[in-house]
């Protein structure tokens, strides 16, 4: 049975990863060369976004076939494998080199090169999760180009899934870091958020931090809710996950019961936290009440967190 449709945008991808095929030279090189494959270029690690064929219609990724990719006249450009859907290969090209490319080159004028944040929501969900690859795939290359084991220069292995240092033999392979997010909550009725300074005015969210080494998800929930507010919790339970592509985390969703109520700002990651009763919160939700406080959009998982507690 398929998985059951994870709430949060960056989600829901649905490659298949082709993990099995990807250190097989031949059939990557018959994918690369193959003119039913699809690429889509990332210029400063924005993807190339096609403008609506129609009015109201949702935007569209640049897939490109490989000739049209060849037109940018690079080298060997950075070129990672998404993944295979219905026979097709999927891939990602860094041609940051190019100058201007949305004004300047062959493909001048075709479409913008737009940073995923700002049009997560205006383009098909599935297309939004590839994107979440391309760019942390993308960017993790573009960080790791040396070994952090002898400093020597690494060479791109397994269709993008590693880099490997001939000098001392190390292998590297990108990583992903675990964030926790959660809402505390007291009682039935009511829920802590946080705000942080330089957050838009009245924007409150849920608490959130990464997992150190050694700690598992409860005890990381504990200590952030008890670091920056000041609460005891304990029953933490999971809500749902988010692939986070700033660059590469993943942003993992739960619920804890609170112990106290008292709360105490450490003054550094929060400037501000309250309870928030439910009703508070769902007119927030809904874009009502008396506009004191604001909640993140649907596109974060704070929002989903919000809304779950708000429906439940």
């Amino acid at each position: 049975m398929p998985l059951e449709k994870n709430p949060n945008i960056f989600a829901n991808n649905p490659l298949d990863r082709a993990s099995n095929s990807r250190t097989d030279l031949d059939w990557l090189n018959s994918q690369l060369n193959s003119p039913d494959s699809l690429f889509v270029p990332l210029w400063r690690l924005n993807p190339l976004i096609l403008p609506p064929q129609k009015d109201g219609e949702m935007s569209d990724v640049g897939w490109l076939t490989r000739d049209a990719i060849r037109a940018f006249n690079l080298a060997e450009p950075m070129t990672v494998l998404l993944g295979v859907e219905d026979g097709r290969s999927y891939f990602a090209v860094d041609i940051s080199e190019v100058r201007d490319p949305e004004n300047k080159g062959p493909l001048a004028g075709m479409g913008s090169y737009e940073d995923l944040r700002q049009i997560s929501m205006s383009i098909a969900g599935s297309e939004a999760a590839i994107m979440a690859q391309a760019k942390s795939m993308i960017d993790w290359h573009r960080r790791h180009k040396f070994c952090a084991n002898c400093g020597a220069e690494t060479e791109m292995g397994d269709a993008g899934y590693k880099r490997a240092c001939s000098n001392c033999g190390s292998e590297h392979f990108p990583r992903t870091d675990p964030v926790v997010i959660m809402l505390a909550t007291l009682g039935d009725d009511r829920a802590l958020l946080g705000r942080q300074k330089k957050w838009p005015p009245k924007m409150f969210s849920a608490l959130a931090g990464f997992l150190e080494p050694g700690e598992s998800i409860e005890e990381a929930v504990a200590r952030e809710l008890h670091e920056e507010a000041g609460i005891r919790v304990k029953n933490v339970t999971y809500h749902s996950t988010q692939p986070w592509p700033y660059p590469s985390s993943l942003m993992i969703g739960c619920f804890a019961e609170s112990e106290t109520e008292d709360i105490t700002v450490d003054g550094i990651e929060l400037t501000e936290a309250h309870w928030f009763e439910k009703d508070k919160l769902r007119d927030a939700l809904n874009g009502a009440g008396d506009g004191s406080v604001a909640v993140p959009p649907p596109m974060a998982i704070a929002h989903q967190l919000v809304k779950s507690f708000v429906e439940d």
